[in-house]
């Protein structure tokens, strides 16, 4: 039962997104050549999922030599078979050194299945929706964020912030959803625990009433109820996107903290609210990003009242898995219970990423499947 209940935890999470060298190992700034090598990432397509794709579309651009970037096809359930053979094509390179799955869909497994049968040899990275025991067996290394833990980081973080009060809005239907329950309990107890005040509260559901209109009309009206009630220390945490356009204005104007969205990006709500002015070129630049709403927050006296991540966790995985294998495979590193530990694993994410993953492995029984959170950013 404890295994089935990880397994739909990760499938809904997923529905909604040092270097402790071996001793054997090479030294990257060996004189020795490297032998040319190729890393695969399969990601669905820009349609589909726009950040999976751009992370690997972005990492192709930066290792033109080694990465090869290809995509699922766009209706991948009547197509799962050609989904399957797209990676096993990687294969028929004899440079493919690693292969790496980025997809919220399950049904992929035999790829992995064959390729550990006919090429071994192949590092193999995924996050998918598939059993943890089953991807353990046939993955390598699998990641997913962590969407039920932040039931405890996101209060945690709020209170020391300054907040006294944490709110909680949904609606039904997406209370029906096991993670979101699992996680609004954990905010609960979590309140419970380092003393701040739990309110819940229940908007009109944009999936059986009128759409997102009359839920975000709905916080337009309540949040100032709220905040004027309980005062400016109180964090908001909406559990729908949509309401953030409503939450972070509101926040400008009522002074309350947010702590974390419910998917924590710069480019959720951010650029919208504050009118910021991206260019196409600067999509992908999370540190311009984050500047700018720093800059925005400074400016509403807002400094220190707003966080979040410092890129999707969707751009960030897959980047991150991206690195590690090049890490793997250039400096001939084993994965073995000096890799398979979290204090690499965090390590390892600043290292690459300039941005730290806190990794927990999803079971004491699963050495090789980890679940993320990413370090906070502040505004």
């Amino acid at each position: 039962m404890f295994k089935k209940s990880i397994s739909i935890l990760l499938a809904f999470a997923m529905m909604f997104g040092l270097v402790a060298c071996d001793s054997s190992s090479k030294e990257s700034g060996s004189d020795e050549k490297q032998e040319a090598y190729k890393i695969g990432i399969v990601t669905p397509t820009l349609s589909t999922s726009e950040d999976e794709f751009r992370a690997g579309d972005e990492m192709a651009k930066a290792y033109p030599d080694i990465v090869k970037h290809v995509t699922l096809p766009e209706n991948f359930n009547a197509e799962l078979e050609t989904g399957i053979s797209q990676i096993l094509s990687l294969a028929d390179d004899p440079e493919m050194k690693a292969i790496i799955v980025n997809s919220g869909q399950t049904g992929l497994l035999p790829a992995f299945e064959k390729l550990k049968a006919e090429r071994p040899e192949i590092i193999t990275m995924a996050t998918m929706l598939d059993e943890p025991e089953l991807m353990s067996k046939y993955v390598d290394i699998s990641f997913s964020t962590d969407w039920v833990r932040r039931g405890v980081t996101i209060p945690t973080k709020a209170k020391e912030m300054g907040a006294k009060t944490f709110i909680h809005y949904s609606f039904p239907t997406h209370m029906a959803k096991e993670v979101v329950a699992a996680r609004r309990d954990a905010m609960k107890k979590t309140c419970e625990e380092i003393g701040l005040e739990y309110v819940e509260i229940t908007t009109p559901d944009p999936q059986t009433g009128d759409g997102p209109a009359a839920m975000q009309q709905f916080l337009r009206e309540d949040i100032p109820r709220q905040i004027e009630k309980y005062g400016a220390d109180t964090n908001i945490f909406g559990t729908n996107c949509p309401m953030y356009d409503v939450i972070i204005d509101e926040a400008l104007k009522q002074k309350f903290i947010v702590a974390e969205q419910c998917c924590p990006t710069p480019t959720q709500a951010y650029p919208t609210v504050m009118n910021l002015e991206i260019e196409e070129a600067d999509l992908g630049d999370y540190d311009k990003i984050n500047e700018m709403i720093r800059e925005k927050a400074a400016a509403a006296d807002m400094t220190g009242r707003l966080s979040g991540w410092a890129m999707p966790s969707q751009i960030y995985v897959p980047k991150f898995e991206i690195e590690l294998a090049k890490y793997l495979i250039e400096n001939d590193v084993k994965i073995d219970e000096k890799i398979l530990n979290k204090e690499f694993m965090d390590d390892f994410s600043e290292k690459s990423m300039g941005t730290r993953a806190d990794m927990q492995q999803v079971s004491s029984g699963i050495d090789n499947y980890y679940t993320l959170i990413l370090e906070s950013i502040y505004y």
